[in-house]
């Protein structure tokens, strides 16, 4: 009776095995399709050249256009040491406008040139898109720095802080935008102060 017994349940245990085995759901491996990506040849030299143009406004002598070269290097992804070349061409003052009275300076005292080192942080990188296809890297960046500014026939010793935006056209071209405060101090006009000279420009670099 036992061994009968012991018969029964080793087939019972083994019919549920089989019956187990045929449940299990079979494992499925996906079969993905893999996506070719171009990743962008964003060049990796450090070095970058460029020219920029646009408008200086010098405190007490108007609006003027002005002309510059700039050189950088780029220690690191988000640190850079920039210096910076410029000169500009100053208009006569209200007052020598308005009263008639004698030129306070030369045309030759008029011209206005500066140079300067300044560093310069990029604070927002990120990416710029135009259309569905095309991502182009950007930079927000901060900047402050020292240097010299000559005008009306004395050098001044110049702090400028700015702020600027950099548009990587290329893998070797990009496009700046850029606002700055020239800061010095003058007796030009009898007291001396502190001047703010604003200059927002524009500018193409190149990277090498």
């Amino acid at each position: 009776m036992e061994s009968r017994f012991r018969i029964l349940f080793l087939t019972f245990f083994a019919l549920l095995c089989h019956t187990t085995a045929f449940a299990t759901p079979q494992v499925v491996n996906p079969e993905v399709e893999r996506r070719e990506i171009d990743i962008a040849a964003i060049d990796t030299e450090e070095f970058e050249i460029g020219l920029y143009g646009g408008l200086l406004s010098v405190e007490d002598f108007g609006v003027n256009s002005v002309l510059g070269l700039r050189f950088a290097y780029h220690i690191s992804p988000a640190i850079f040491v920039e210096a910076a070349y410029a000169r500009s061409t100053t208009t006569k003052t209200s007052y020598e406008r308005l009263s008639g009275a004698a030129a306070l300076l030369t045309d030759r005292e008029r011209e206005l040139d500066y140079y300067n080192v300044s560093f310069g942080y990029n604070l927002l990188p990120g990416e710029a898109f135009i259309g569905r296809h095309r991502a182009y890297n950007t930079a927000l960046y901060l900047i402050s720095g020292i240097g010299n500014t000559r005008f009306a026939g004395n050098d001044h010793r110049t702090i400028n802080l700015g702020v600027g935006y950099r548009f990587l056209l290329t893998d070797s071209i990009a496009l700046h935008l850029d606002a700055r405060d020239y800061m010095f101090e003058t007796d030009l006009l009898g007291e001396n102060k502190r001047t703010h000279n604003l200059e927002t420009s524009g500018s193409v670099t190149v990277y090498f």
